[in-house]
């Protein structure tokens, strides 16, 4: 039982971008909220702060929800090896 280790390229291709946009916008939006709560945090506001730790691990969630989602749907496995036709 040995596993295809995938090459750097079959990782980063276009098309992955491509069908799933939502990805980077959930890590975005999680990188935002991470900013945002450890500002709150800095100035003295602990209780906004909490709250917006809270909702980054909501959105992060989401976020690898997404993802799973997506390899699941189009049935990516890079560790599979490819079958030639």
């Amino acid at each position: 039982m040995s596993a295809v280790e995938p090459s750097l390229d079959e990782l980063l291709e276009e098309e992955k971008r491509v069908r799933n946009p939502l990805v980077p916008v959930g890590a975005l939006m999680t990188a935002g909220v991470l900013t945002a709560g450890l500002i709150s945090f800095r100035q003295g506001n602990s209780r906004l702060g909490q709250m917006l730790m809270r909702a980054r691990v909501v959105v992060q969630g989401a976020t690898v929800a997404l993802m799973v989602g997506t390899a699941y749907y189009y049935g990516d496995n890079p560790w599979k090896s490819k079958q030639t036709e």
